[in-house]
């Protein structure tokens, strides 16, 4: 059974930095999207950002520049470093992957983490 795990949430001040991991475990699968979203309280969950399996990145407009989203460890390990914090990048932060097994023609299926509270605040 596959699962993604987070870690690396925490309290920090504004200005700060965070970095956030996600391991996807198990066996018999692949991984060709994996994606970090947030969820602040009364909002809709966003993007944060995107990397596919050859590279290519995508970022919400409000995180350019200050995150920087990687892939390592066969690439099913993904984090997002996450400097110049503001009040606003409070949320709850969901690892997304869109997943492949091996032995079954459908999919790929759509696998969440738990979430990864991040919290800036002085």
């Amino acid at each position: 059974q596959v699962q993604l795990v987070e870690s690396g949430g925490g309290l920090v001040q504004p200005g700060g930095s965070l970095r956030l991991s996600c391991t996807a475990s198990g066996s018999g699968f692949s991984i060709r999207t994996m994606g970090w979203y947030r969820q602040a309280p009364g909002k809709q969950r966003e993007l944060v950002a995107a990397i596919t399996s050859g590279g290519p990145t995508n970022y919400a407009d409000s995180v350019k520049g200050r995150f920087t989203i990687s892939r390592a460890g066969a690439k099913n390990t993904m984090y997002l470093q996450m400097n110049s914090l503001k009040p606003e990048d409070t949320a709850v932060y969901y690892c997304n992957a869109q997943i492949t097994i091996t032995t079954m023609t459908m999919g790929p299926f759509t696998y969440w983490g738990q979430g990864t509270q991040v919290t800036v605040s002085s």
